[in-house]
């Protein structure tokens, strides 16, 4: 099993940075790919970003590639999402989520894929 906590989340203005973390507990962490996926308010849940149990594969979403990059430190059991140049409309909760299959060789990218989730972190960029 795995339990995982975001936190980073904030107000920032459009243009700004914010780094997302998302702590993970349980043993086998260091095994699963990991994602970001964010929802706002009225949509649905949303792909941002995944990456491999070995971090040497990531994926990103069109609508973020090139401003955001997502990374892993299995020692300490933490994933991060840096998110440079913010817009308004990357005003979501954010939330952490692992596979639910360990040692899988392409991530998915939808939420099926995914059986441990975070609780969510609010990030609002403001114009």
């Amino acid at each position: 099993q795995v339990q995982l906590v975001e936190s980073g989340g904030g107000l920032v203005q459009a243009g700004d940075s914010l780094r997302l973390s998302c702590a993970a507990s349980g043993r086998t962490f260091s095994a699963r790919a990991m994602a970001w996926f964010r929802q706002a308010p009225g949509k649905e849940r949303e792909f941002v970003a995944a990456i491999t149990w070995s971090g040497g594969r990531t994926a990103y979403a069109d609508s973020v590639k090139g401003r955001f990059t997502i990374s892993r430190d299995n020692a300490k059991n933490m994933v991060y999402l840096q998110m440079n140049s913010l817009k308004p409309e990357d005003t979501a909760v954010y939330y952490c989520a692992a596979d639910r299959l360990p040692y899988t060789s392409v991530v998915p990218t939808t939420t099926r894929g995914y059986d441990y989730w975070g609780q969510g972190t609010q990030v609002t960029v403001s114009s």
